[in-house]
């Protein structure tokens, strides 16, 4: 579930050129940032006030796998866009349903917090391997509770952010910080490490920077993810999902043709070069490392790690510390095995158990939200 930014350096005149673009043009999100600024806003019906928090969970390159069918007065049903999977990066749609999973969480705290529980049945008609299929994700049935418990972590569900500038290197992450953070996790939410001294840090950045460049060699991936970078202001605000890189200098250079989708995608181009070398700070800057395992490796394990990773996040959030996904070492297709196999024996992890989330962790800028679907786009017809 991560977004990567490019700062790309010309020469010569195109330098003065962009440059100056730069600062008459301006990125005007407002429209692809509007469920944020709309949420719980009231639409009379509990399933749909808390669904407009739920569609702002995180998913993998943002792309909003969720559809919704609502069912008679109190249910709903949660499917997978099937046309918005991973096929390249993500081949088994594990990470697919941790950010489905993590829906259902933000779904389950906006319920707690206007005072109804959820019954959910996860994967009611079974599990879908190796791949999802059209069978339902969950069912879940709004109930009326007498006393509200709400979940502390709603407080900061509108403040959590993903990372995607490189941290402060003068403020490290205290262990007391890492260990807050695993006290917002439930014994089903899956286990929580972390690292945070220079020798194991070092060596997870090191898988890091293999695992990136991997996935930026490999050209299925590297093409999945350059198709769904969305640049500059038009294209974002008519696709408010995958991987933005909006701003000032990505407008100037998104209009003079050096950054498009065609360039990062080439090994030879300048915007591949400036992709790899910006990551790579971001794995530089890292203060800390932290992780997130399950002792098996079905689809409800990856459902329920995903209510874990916002968990982690919200948290994080909540005590002003940034946070990172790092998905690359764990993905599964075969020019990733031996990095996969790798992060697995630093943690020390065998099968069935599985590392469903690596994350770096330190004190960075404030972040915009991330551009979204509005709810009524995710909603599906009862007969459909």
């Amino acid at each position: 579930m991560v977004s990567r930014r490019v700062m790309l350096i010309t020469g010569g005149a195109g330098v003065a050129l962009i440059g100056a673009a730069a600062f008459r043009l301006h990125s005007n999100l407002g429209p692809a940032r509007k469920p944020w600024f709309e949420a719980g806003e009231g639409y009379d019906d509990p399933r749909l006030d808390a669904l407009s928090y739920a569609v702002l969970a995180p998913s993998p390159h943002n792309l909003q796998p969720w559809l919704i069918r609502l069912d008679g007065d109190d249910g709903l049903t949660l499917f997978c866009d099937l046309e918005r999977r991973l096929p390249e990066t993500d081949p088994l749609d594990r990470q697919t349903v941790i950010g489905l999973g993590a829906f259902l969480e933000l779904l389950r705290q906006a319920a707690a917090e206007m005072g109804y529980a959820l019954e959910t049945d996860a994967f009611p008609e079974g599990e879908a391997f190796p791949v999802l299929d059209k069978r339902p994700i969950a069912s879940v049935r709004f109930v009326k509770t007498g006393e509200r418990d709400k979940d502390p972590l709603f407080a900061a569900l509108l403040k959590r952010r993903t990372a995607r500038s490189p941290f402060d290197q003068s403020r490290p992450v205290s262990a007391e910080t890492l260990n807050a953070l695993d006290s917002v996790l439930r014994a089903e939410d899956g286990e929580f490490e972390w690292a945070n001294d220079d020798a194991n840090l070092e060596m997870l950045k090191e898988i890091c920077r293999k695992a990136w460049r991997t996935e930026m060699t490999t050209p299925g991936p590297r093409h999945e993810s350059a198709s769904y970078t969305r640049i500059g202001e038009k294209q974002i605000n008519a696709h408010p999902d995958g991987i933005s890189l909006s701003g000032p200098v990505m407008e100037a250079m998104g209009a003079f043709g050096v950054l498009t989708q065609d360039a990062m995608d080439d090994p030879d181009s300048t915007a591949f070069a400036e992709t790899i070398k910006f990551y790579e700070k971001n794995i530089d800057t890292a203060m800390a490392f932290g992780w997130l395992t399950t002792e098996n490796n079905s689809r409800k394990d990856q459902l329920r790690s995903g209510a874990g990773w916002v968990r982690l996040q919200q948290a994080a959030a909540g005590m002003g510390l940034s946070m990172q996904p790092f998905s690359q070492a764990l993905e599964e297709y075969p020019e990733m095995a031996e990095i996969l196999e790798e992060i697995h024996d630093f943690a020390g992890l065998r099968a069935p158990a599985r590392m469903q989330g690596l994350f770096r962790f330190g004190y960075g800028k404030d972040e915009p939200p991330a551009p979204r679907w509005p709810l009524e786009t995710r909603l599906v017809n009862a007969d459909a």
